[in-house]
């Protein structure tokens, strides 16, 4: 059993939460967590928030009243510190209520790639190597829309948040130790911007490789269908696979249906791709693609070869080199997807912006096949 008090508070309804946050002190760290569900919905579902602070825990229902924008003085707007672990898809969930995050954010398994734990650790790892116990895993799959919660997931839940402070001041203390804490911060921040791009990929055709060698008329239709299946996904709240999967849809672009009844024939088993669906996906492939849309296509990047595989290869040599020196996983300094990209394309990275600028610029373009 860990060294904390794991009870928690069970809170449902909005002026009992809003005591609960007024009694954080200025200034705080505030351990927050989510359990969501996301099997039939494009939307993740909040089911549940879980919240910490010097002792005090919390089980927010979601499900009891609308949270709404009780989170946004203390956590958005206000100075404390709110630590969480993988916090990407969590805020994506909290985005109604915090649309750009919280203010400050200490994303622990950011942390601890930092100061040396390894990439992708797990709370669970994190929890048994800086605390010293073992969590239970057996609510991992739970099912947190019912109602009541069992006392099993309500003492999961509430250890998800029971660590997190002992945990943030362990790695605070290491990320300055190892002076990492301003890179590790400028990583928090690129996390909270990607988690609050609501509106979507506006190049999502480029992580099709294989129509990398397409023609650039057909790569801008397959990006036309990609954005309308995006767009459409959100308003029906559906997976986009339900909608159209990747496969049809290299199809579709391909090769467009000539009727509206061959659509509808390639396109059974997609659960979401309705009549009303089909009539305005068949009207976006008969549309010819014009000069302003082939412009607007960025060119899918393809796979390295010849001299651009040599090249990958020297990068990738670099990379390593340069994360052995500062005591780095490589996949942190740069993916090799990223490599992948940069070496076909020669357009420097988004992600190496930064730090990992500072860092690589220097060397890395040198070795573009010329």
């Amino acid at each position: 059993m860990p060294p904390f008090d794991a009870t928690a508070d069970w809170i449902a309804d909005r002026a009992t939460l809003q005591a609960w946050l007024d009694a954080v002190p200025a200034g705080a760290v505030v351990g927050m967590d989510t359990e969501f569900m996301r099997r039939d919905s494009f939307h993740p579902q909040l089911a549940l928030l879980q919240l910490g602070c010097r002792g005090r825990h919390a089980l927010v229902d979601p499900l009891a009243f609308a949270i709404d924008d009780a989170l946004r003085p203390r956590l958005g707007d206000g100075d404390a510190v709110t630590v969480m672990h993988s916090a990407g898809e969590d805020l994506e969930t909290l985005a109604p209520m915090l649309p750009d995050g919280p203010r400050v954010l200490f994303d622990t398994q950011i942390a601890a790639a930092f100061v040396g734990m390894g990439l992708g650790l797990s709370y669970r790892a994190l929890v048994a190597e800086l605390c010293g116990d073992e969590l239970d895993k057996g609510e991992t799959r739970s099912d947190w829309m019912q109602r009541p919660l069992t006392a099993s997931q309500r003492s999961y839940a509430t250890l998800d948040v029971v660590y997190l402070e002992s945990i943030h001041s362990q790695l605070g203390e290491r990320l300055q130790q190892r002076d990492r804490s301003a890179w590790f911060a400028e990583d928090c921040e690129r996390l909270k911007r990607r988690a609050s791009q609501h509106e979507g990929d506006p190049q999502p055709q480029r992580t099709l490789r294989g129509a990398a060698e397409w023609p650039t008329e057909r790569q801008a239709l397959l990006r036309r269908i990609l954005l309308w299946r995006d767009r459409s996904a959100r308003t029906l709240d559906r997976p986009r696979p339900w909608l159209l999967d990747d496969a049809l849809a290299m199809s579709l672009a391909q090769q467009p249906p000539a009727s509206l009844a061959e659509l509808e024939q390639r396109g059974r088993g997609q659960r979401a791709l309705r009549g009303a669906q089909r009539s305005e996906l068949f009207a976006l492939l008969r549309a010819p693609v014009d000069h302003d849309e082939i412009a607007a296509t960025r060119p899918i990047p393809a796979h390295p070869q010849g001299e651009a595989k040599k090249a990958l290869g020297e990068m990738k040599v670099l990379v390593d080199e340069r994360a052995a020196e500062l005591d780095l996983p490589p996949g942190l300094l740069c993916p090799r997807k990223v490599l992948e990209e940069y070496v076909v394309t020669a357009e420097w990275p988004d992600f190496l912006d930064g730090w990992r600028g500072e860092v690589l610029h220097e060397r890395l373009p040198g070795l573009l096949p010329g």
